[in-house]
Parts: structure tokens; sequence; C-alpha cells
């Protein structure tokens, strides 16, 4: 996939910024991280290590082959697996505001699950290069409804953003996908294949979470590399052809 000279990275105060140059030879010093949920349940926890280990994370700087870079949303409601997924995509030690889920919450987040113990309650920040061409710096929004508001800041600077939803409880996604529409940000919808789903027939899924016709929608596994990748894929050809029409 070639990237289009035209996507750049947009600040969250909505200010263009540069993409840092590599120096030659940085690409060849990258090393990749695995971030595969080895339980082999989905969650949002992601990766668990410390914020003390990042000091001996190496820096990786952007290729220098790298000609545009966009900022990514990746939204869904708590438990859907939006941590997972860009802890499995990022080529960089991703950023995780994880917090304990508490009594005083619970009376305001419904649990997803009994061994789901913790929950993003800022954002989720991760970074990968597309056919080394493109960068796609990528923002997890929190996924309870009392931080909606703070969409509209993690929003500003978007060009689009990935929808992951839960075939065992679509009516959770309504509220994120609805909050997009509201902001008027270009998407794509994953649905994140859990043990445990329901498989369904594309069109039922589309009438149910009522997507427009040239809305794109995969399944994908948020555990999975190759599977997360192909779903950012997707919605990268969607924004591409999306600003290609409007030009």
């Amino acid at each position: 996939m070639r990237a289009s000279s035209e996507i750049s990275m947009a600040g969250t105060d909505g200010t263009t910024q540069t993409n840092p140059a590599a120096r030659q030879g940085d690409a060849d010093r990258t090393t990749r991280t695995d971030h595969t949920n080895e339980t082999g349940q989905t969650d949002e926890t992601g990766d668990t290590d410390d914020m003390d280990d990042m000091d001996d994370t190496p820096v990786m700087y952007v290729q220098s082959s790298v000609a545009g870079a966009a900022k990514i949303l990746v939204v869904g409601p708590m438990g859907v697996g939006k941590t997972t997924l860009i802890g499995t995509v990022s080529e960089i030690k991703p950023l995780s505001t994880e917090a304990t889920m508490s009594q005083a919450g619970a009376r305001l987040d419904t649990k997803v699950r009994p061994s789901k113990t913790t929950t993003t309650v800022a954002l989720d920040f991760g970074r990968i290069t597309l056919g080394g061409e493109l960068v796609l710096y990528l923002f997890g929004t929190p996924g309870q409804q009392r931080f909606l508001p703070a969409w509209k800041d993690l929003a500003r600077g978007a060009l689009g953003a990935l929808a992951l939803v839960d075939t065992r409880d679509l009516e959770a996604s309504f509220d994120a996908i609805g909050h997009l529409e509201d902001l008027d940000v270009p998407f794509s919808v994953a649905v994140n294949a859990f043990p445990d789903s329901t498989p369904h027939s594309e069109d039922d899924l589309r009438s149910a979470l009522d997507l427009l016709p040239h809305t794109p929608l995969v399944i994908c596994d948020a555990r999975e590399h190759q599977s997360s990748v192909k779903a950012l894929i997707s919605l990268v050809s969607h924004l591409i052809e999306t600003l290609t029409e409007a030009s």
C-alpha cells in the first residue's frame, strides 16, 4: 500500500505536527514486540508491564521511507478489545492508562465479565507503520459512557476511526458509532471475534448496526497481529478512497 502524501499527523490541539525524520540505519535497529494476549481471552488489559520498564525499551525511530502519517482513533464499548488491539499491532511499547475498577465505578460502569478488573481511564497509544510508507498513530478511547465528552479532544485532528464491536452485545456499540457520526469522523467497523461469539451474516450485522453501504465491515481477532493489521488496512483504504472522491 502506498501512502498518500496528503495524509499528515495532526495533534490533539488541531495543529499539524512534523513527522520525525529517521537517521539512516535507524530502521535496521528497529525491533518488533509481540503484545498478543496469551491467556486465550480477548480483553482490554493489553500490556501490563510497569511504566518504569519503558526506560529499558530501545528507541524506535520512524523509518526514513515514511511519506505520510495519520492519527487514528480506536473506539468501542468497555471490554471490546481496544487496548489489546493497539498492543498487538504497535511497533513501539504502547502507552496504556489502565486503572483498577473500584466499587465506586461499579455504580456507573457495567462490568463486562468477572475476570476484567481494570479499564482504560484516559487513552491508549501505539504506532504502526504500513508498507514502510505510512505511519498510523493509534489513540484508543475509554469505553465508558461517562468518558464520551473527552472524545472531542481525542478526535481533534483524527483522520478516521476503527470502531470495534462485540456481537455478544451489539447494543453496547451504538453510542460509540453514534458519537463518531456526531463528530463527523469517517470510520470502519471491525467485529472482534471472541471465542464464544455467535457468527452472524454481514447483512444482519450491517442492519443491526445501521451502517451505510460504503462503511467497511470486517471480522478480526484483536489478539492476532495479522488480523488486526488487516482491519487497520481496511480503514486506511476507506479513508484514502474518501479523500480521493472529495478532491
